[in-house]
């Protein structure tokens, strides 16, 4: 990866992406994470800081998040300049896999909500007849 690639930026299309995985449930670093590894290229998190405009600890974190959920691995190491190894991350799901994933969530989600509500009014339902 050359520092000057200007395929390795963030687009105004990413930035919509990014948004769009933000409104469905993945916090805000870690979708702009996940929107820049979708192009399936390995990367340090070093990279993703530049790419991605966000600090270390933003990257360190939105990695731990999607290691978390299994969509992001650590490939390999590399040394760098006899110093500490540097890791390289790569997705480790398919696309489809992560949005089904997301999409579940989001239907437990509701169905659990679903059922508070029928709960909520059963209870004021036996409170009410209990009154009378």
């Amino acid at each position: 990866m050359g520092e000057g690639d200007l395929s390795l930026q963030f687009s105004r299309g990413d930035e919509e992406i990014a948004e769009l995985f933000t409104d469905i449930g993945v916090r805000r670093h870690a979708a702009r994470v996940l929107v820049l590894l979708l192009r399936d290229i390995d990367l340090t998190s070093r990279e993703m800081e530049r790419i991605c405009d966000l600090r270390q600890p933003e990257v360190s974190i939105a990695l731990t998040d999607l290691i978390d959920r299994k969509w992001v691995k650590k490939v390999s190491q590399k040394a760098e300049n006899k110093g500490r190894p540097v890791l390289i991350y790569h997705l480790s799901r398919k696309l489809d896999d992560i949005l089904d994933q997301l999409k579940n969530e989001i239907v437990g989600d509701y169905d659990e909500k679903v059922k508070e509500i029928e709960k909520v009014r059963e209870m004021l339902r036996v409170k009410t007849i209990e009154k009378n």
